[in-house]
């Protein structure tokens, strides 16, 4: 393992190289057998076509498409007439062995997580409620798997807390790990809940929040994703998707249904190839991990919009809703599935930038930021179909040691956290009048 690591700091001072005029070669020759992202020149419908050719595009730029993998898949970009040169390195280093129940240097398992959102009820019964939201799919077919979780945190009284549309106070709901591989967004989760669980009656922020608001969290949305990538401890694997192996003959972390493509609000735009990364899925809904959160958002948050795309939510709405991804330092508003603005466009981008203010993303549609359309999406999904004000945050930088899908463990106290903790704070006092800012 020490000798591992020192090859990849290798690799990283190649890449420094790289910056400074040294040879792309020789940087992603350092280690043919790792995965590293890769600068590949090409529009945003070649980026598309790459896509949907099965290449794993993680980000775009003007002009450029940001492709992660091998020294085999520069050479089939290159065999399709692309010039891919080495970005930056995909692994940052692991400056200390994991113990316990985590990984690449403390990030934490399923495992881990559902033990802390047990313990958090526990400790905490007059403010914490636990939920079994689902299944996953392993766990639908009898192969492993787990039970979906979330928590709901407030200050309880009669209502609070109940799966109900109708009850008393305004909601905020925030998902951690659709897409497994985004290893620092459920940390980002599980500090939001300490934060307010453990802050209640200390910190005036927090217990403001608990006593006029409803907060739920689903730190791990993709649980057998995020066993696939923790399998590979300091190596963790890059699994985007869940563990769907019912569809193609897709190996290693190519199997599975983008679970962020699958949702049943305006599907069917993205990938029908099951190998490729944003595979959509047979159906709008297929997947047991979408239908849980699917239902949950229904069973908390009622219809407030009309079904027309043109159709806006009412200023009097509630809810927000985060769906936390990496990476790219964006805050997307809807729409995904169109380059056709929102109903509830200026009110969204006034409450992102209010987002803004606290972690400095760049707030936009899809266009404006990742620079790719998006069909079947959650953040669309609770948007769309119940007018609750939606947003996806790409958490992280395109490079460096806290940047990519796998950053160092120390940037989630060093940099998301502290730069993303005002943000939540924001989403969950607007949540009684998100349109109203």
């Amino acid at each position: 393992m020490a000798g591992r690591f020192s090859i990849r700091l290798t690799l990283s001072a190649v890449g420094v190289l790289v910056a400074l005029g040294g040879t792309t070669t020789a940087a992603a020759a350092a280690v043919p057998d790792d995965p590293v992202s890769w600068r590949v020149p090409a529009t945003p419908a070649e980026a598309a076509s790459l896509a949907r050719a099965g290449f794993d595009v993680a980000g775009t730029s003007q002009g450029v498409a940001y492709v992660i993998g091998d020294q085999s898949v520069a050479g089939q970009l290159r065999n399709r007439g692309y010039a891919p040169e080495f970005f930056d390195t995909v692994y940052k280093g692991v400056p200390q062995r994991a113990a316990g129940d985590t990984f690449y240097g403390g990030y934490r398992t399923v495992a881990a997580q559902e033990a802390h959102l047990a313990k958090v009820a526990a400790a905490h019964p007059d403010l914490a409620t636990e939920y079994t939201i689902g299944q996953s799919w392993r766990k639908t077919q009898g192969k492993g798997g787990h039970d979906i979780k979330a928590i709901c945190l407030t200050r309880k009284q009669d209502g609070d807390c109940t799966l109900s549309t109708k009850s008393p106070k305004p909601k905020f709901a925030l998902m951690a790990q659709i897409h497994a591989r985004e290893i620092s967004t459920g940390e980002l989760a599980w500090r939001w809940i300490d934060y307010l669980a453990d802050g209640y009656g200390g910190d005036a922020t927090a217990t403001s929040i608990l006593d006029t608001t409803e907060v739920w969290v689903v730190p791990i949305s993709n649980p057998d994703g995020v066993d696939i990538v923790a399998s590979g401890g300091n190596s963790p694997k890059l699994q985007r998707k869940n563990a769907n192996t019912s569809r193609g003959n897709c190996g290693g972390t190519n199997i599975g249904i983008d679970l962020n493509r699958n949702s049943t609000f305006r599907w069917g735009a993205d990938s029908n190839s099951p190998c490729a990364e944003t595979y959509q899925g047979v159906s709008a809904g297929s997947e047991p991990e979408v239908q849980a959160l699917e239902k949950l958002f229904r069973a908390i948050y009622p219809q407030q919009r009309g079904s027309g795309d043109n159709d806006p939510a009412p200023d009097t709405a509630r809810g927000t809703m985060i769906t936390l991804h990496s990476y790219g330092n964006d805050i997307i508003v809807p729409w995904g599935f169109t380059s056709d603005p929102a109903p509830n466009d200026a009110a969204l981008r006034k409450l992102g930038a209010k987002f803004s203010d606290s972690n400095g993303y760049l707030v936009g549609t899809n266009a404006e930021t990742v620079g790719y359309s998006t069909s079947g999406t959650t953040d669309d999904f609770t948007y769309g179909a119940l007018g609750v004000a939606s947003y996806t945050f790409e958490v992280g930088g395109q490079s460096g040691s806290c940047g990519g899908f796998l950053p160092r463990y120390s940037c989630v106290d060093s940099t998301f956290w502290p730069k993303n903790k005002g943000a939540l704070i924001t989403a969950a006092q607007s949540a009684a009048a998100p349109y109203r800012q």
